[in-house]
């Protein structure tokens, strides 16, 4: 499948800027079942210091805000080619090792309610698979998707508490449960493109487990299915912090507001 993406990220400051930088991971992976045909990223008030691959082969790009900025808008805008590989991406690679996946983060570290959605929930040596599948379909039960009912902060405990998230929280629940089951996990960003629009809520969250014989395996416990050709994978890491798609530091100024745009489309391939 052919995509097309145009995404749009713009800040808006309270007052003007003295110093910030942005680290900015917005660019698609060249990976198993995904070829970036074309990417390209336009600045207003910032200019691009060096672009980098972080430990887990994110390109990453720092950017700096220019002096007495109210606004910065970042755009991108590229086409993507994806296979559909079930989910499955296999084996693994980046500077990391497997076995630095399966240790906790704050935002996943599993607490009482994360553990009781988990309690009756087994998994066997040799039916990791099913229980993955078995635990994107518990959590997706036990906790709602609704738009705005978390922030980037809240940990995976406090979403299982609340009953209620967004991607990002399910996916960071299962990573830790995933974990908790001596199974490697890490998240996903990326973009997906829905069936019925064009212009998408926002950037897209899932995870992928580390499973013997397959690799590295999808599972996108908000909608209850594996990725498929529609999904863009941009960045991994261990929790939302390491593959967030903007981060940065800013001196003398806040930030006031943020909007994204976000539109995912299909192109017609010439035969």
């Amino acid at each position: 499948m052919r995509l097309s993406i145009r995404h749009r990220t713009r800040y808006a400051f309270a007052e003007p800027v003295v110093h910030a930088l942005q680290r900015l991971r917005l660019t698609p992976k060249a990976t198993q079942g995904q070829n970036i045909l074309s990417w390209d990223m336009e600045y207003e008030n910032a200019r691009p210091e060096i672009e980098y691959d972080d430990q887990h082969f994110n390109t990453v790009t720092l950017v700096a805000v220019e002096h007495g900025a109210r606004e910065v808008i970042v755009s991108c805008s590229g086409v993507v080619d994806t296979e559909d590989n079930a989910g499955v991406i296999g084996h693994h690679s980046g500077h990391l090792p497997l076995w630095s996946f399966l240790s906790q983060t704050d935002r996943t570290r599993p607490g009482p309610k994360v553990r009781a959605l988990l309690r009756d929930l087994e998994c066997a040596p040799d039916g990791k698979l099913d229980y993955l599948h078995a635990l994107s379909q518990r959590i997706r039960d036990e906790v709602e998707y609704r738009t705005g009912s978390t922030g980037v902060n809240t940990t995976a405990e406090e979403a299982v508490g609340a009953g209620l998230g967004v991607c990002q929280d399910h996916a960071h629940i299962f990573i830790g449960a995933a974990r908790e089951a001596d199974i490697p996990a890490r998240y996903i960003s990326g973009y997906l493109m829905m069936n019925d629009r064009v212009d998408q809520e926002a950037t897209h969250a899932w995870a992928e487990a580390h499973v013997d014989g397959l690799g590295w395996v999808g599972f996108d416990v908000s909608n209850g299915i594996s990725p498929d050709p529609r999904y863009v994978r941009v960045a991994t890491g261990r929790d939302y912090r390491d593959a967030a798609p903007i981060t940065g530091i800013s001196f003398g100024v806040a930030s006031e507001d943020l909007r994204v745009d976000v539109a995912v489309e299909q192109q017609q391939v010439d035969q």
